[in-house]
């Protein structure tokens, strides 16, 4: 009579740990598809640009101006679109084209960099291998763009914390959507982009 406890104990143990570990499992296949899933875009304020170069390798563009994907950026339903910005972004910096660089920045970002001060912050500088890791979806309709690039310039014009000639950035440029384009906005004031010597 002592042994007919355990055994019955044990009848209904062995399911619940089958149930156990069927849920287990299938919430974590469940999880790896929605985090493998790409955003889906906020609204209809979204932007649809036909890509410029597609590169999707994961290794940094090498034409001027070109952005490259990674995989995991260019499954972004975004990704055309980003990518074009950021290149027209670095096309203006390249050419020192303020009208151009105005017309893929927030109105904030231009009131933060009047052309005086913008000219001056780009003089002799040449941006390059550009690689998008990542894109995330911000608040409302806002994007987070992980991005590395090789910066280029004279000592005395790179910033005052890192004088080098070459200066590799890995940094996060959000993006909002401003008279339904998208924008690269103000980046946050205070925060000091990753970076090193090249």
């Amino acid at each position: 009579m002592t042994t007919s406890a355990p055994s019955s104990r044990q009848r209904w143990l062995v399911p619940v740990v089958v149930v156990v570990l069927s849920v287990t499992v299938g919430g974590g296949l469940l999880a790896r598809e929605l985090y493998r899933r790409p955003d889906q875009p906020a609204d209809d304020t979204s932007v649809s640009v036909p890509a410029t170069s597609s590169a999707s390798s994961g290794e940094p563009a090498t034409g001027d101006n070109a952005v490259g994907m990674t995989p995991d950026a260019a499954n972004h339903p975004q990704h055309e679109t980003v990518q074009q910005v950021l290149e027209t972004y670095f096309r203006a910096i390249n050419t020192q084209n303020y009208q151009l660089w105005t017309t893929v920045v927030s109105a904030e970002r231009v009131s933060q960099q009047p052309l005086a001060a913008w000219k001056s912050g780009v003089r002799s500088t040449k941006d390059s291998e550009a690689l998008v890791y990542r894109i995330e979806r911000g608040s409302g309709s806002s994007l987070r763009v992980l991005v590395a690039f090789k910066s280029e310039q004279n000592p005395e014009d790179a910033p005052d914390f890192f004088p080098e000639p070459c200066i590799k950035w890995r940094l996060v440029m959000p993006m909002i959507v401003e008279k339904s384009a998208l924008k690269i906005d103000a980046v946050e004031s205070g925060v000091t982009p990753e970076h090193q010597k090249c």
